[in-house]
């Protein structure tokens, strides 16, 4: 642990930190230290995190595949397994030209901004309902050229968009409304209830995005979902019912899993309306 502050208040800040439940209190507590100006302001945030603040709102800044995404409070903050879902999107990118992504449910905007950030020359979009997570979004898809939108789901999207987006990548909320109160108290309390709460099954936004999905789809593209494992069969019937064809991907390491909908090389098959 290096910092500008002396030991004995990095050494009490870990303290703390551990006796308020913090797993990885030495490694928050170094950067908590690097965010603070003097021993006073990491006190001050010391106590903020023990009240159960997100570290990286205190930071105002998450860890994500290698990237830093801004976010601050109010704003989902991207979770590490979501990088399988930028893995896996961007297995599927096109090898022809540099291709058109599109962040739905976009939130801070991090996925979209790490899938652009393997894939150079790729024409990123992002999309949110919220006007606080968009201006993050801008902020994090800027060194990309990523231009960020407020409205709902596709509504949010230029018209220009229509038939030409090669990866559509979309974590929309996913967790079954009964559920909401067995999460952590970070999410559960410091995160906006429309970017946890996915309905009574969990995947109602999923099937508006799917529903959705084919108008926007170039010919061969894709629509890539993270879900559960319990919800992918569900979230796939809804992919196959707008004319995709579904296939389910998960990863043990990162607990999670996609499920992509490729379209038809030819879009006259596809009917879906969106």
């Amino acid at each position: 642990m290096s910092s500008t502050l002396p030991s004995p208040v990095v050494a009490d800040a870990v303290r703390r930190l551990r006796a308020a439940g913090c797993v990885f209190a030495e490694d928050e507590a170094d950067l908590l230290t690097e965010a603070a100006s003097d021993p006073g302001d990491l006190s001050r945030l010391v106590d903020r995190r023990c009240d159960g603040i997100p570290l990286e709102h205190l930071l105002g800044w998450a860890e994500f595949v290698g990237l830093r995404v801004a976010v601050g409070p109010g704003v989902f903050v991207p979770r590490p397994r979501s990088m399988f879902l930028v893995e896996r999107a961007a297995e599927h990118a096109p090898r022809s030209h540099p291709p058109v992504v599109v962040d739905l449910c976009c939130g801070a905007g991090g996925i979209g901004a790490a899938l652009a950030s393997r894939l150079p020359g790729a024409e990123l979009h992002a999309a949110d309902s919220d006007p606080v997570a968009v201006a993050y979004a801008r902020r994090n898809t800027s060194p990309y050229g990523g231009r960020a939108y407020t409205g709902d789901l596709y509504s949010a999207l230029p018209d220009g968009l229509r038939g030409r987006v090669d990866l559509l990548v979309v974590n929309a909320p996913y967790v079954p409304s009964s559920e909401i109160p067995l999460l952590p108290p970070e999410a559960r309390l410091h995160e906006p209830l429309p970017t946890l709460d996915g309905g009574p099954d969990g995947v109602d936004v999923q099937r508006r995005v799917a529903h959705g999905a084919p108008r926007w789809l170039a010919p061969g593209g894709h629509l890539l979902i993270e879900t559960s494992e319990r919800q992918a069969e569900t979230t796939a019937a809804a992919v196959s019912a707008a004319g995709l064809e579904a296939t389910v991907e998960s990863c043990e390491e990162w607990d999670c899993t996609v499920v992509a909908g490729s379209a038809p090389d030819d879009p006259r098959i596809v009917t879906s309306a969106g």
